[in-house]
């Protein structure tokens, strides 16, 4: 896959999550362009085209971003606090995906510009649907600024 042509970005810690998240959205044909990251700081170095994706295009932005929020090295926050602070980066729609259900990391995602806050559903059958609608929603339906 061309890293220039990405259009979902899963940022995800948890394995087990990230993968039924992939198949959720497999299911629905909207994952031929995904790109899996596993913390903060790999999210960050690919958007920005740095570290270890320095020779990516600093043009090729995903269409999506699925940002955990509890994360290693850097967290979900820090992440959504940075691609809102950036001009380039500020206008891909974030969702943040999280196990969180606490007001503060709401109310403080919703304050650095987050575009929606999903609390993962712990049955398997809740979580595919859920996944499955968000993805047909950023994908399909909603209309980015060009």
């Amino acid at each position: 896959m061309d890293l220039d042509e990405v259009e979902i970005l899963l940022v995800e810690d948890n394995e087990t999550d990230a993968e039924l998240t992939i198949r959720a959205l497999k299911k629905k044909n909207l994952t031929n362009k995904l790109v899996w990251v596993k913390d903060g700081a790999e999210a960050l170095e690919f958007l920005f085209a740095t570290g270890s994706y320095s020779d990516r295009s600093k043009e090729g932005l995903p269409r999506l971003i699925l940002l955990d929020l509890r994360m290693p090295k850097v967290d979900g926050l820090e992440v959504l606090q940075r691609i809102k602070a950036d001009e380039k980066t500020r206008k891909i729609p974030v969702v943040v995906l999280t196990s969180s259900k606490e007001d503060k990391d709401i109310v403080e995602s919703y304050k650095l510009g987050v575009n929606s806050y999903v609390s993962k559903p712990v049955e398997f059958d809740e979580f595919t649907q859920a996944i499955s609608t968000l993805g047909l929603y950023w994908m399909l339906l909603n209309k980015p600024p060009e």
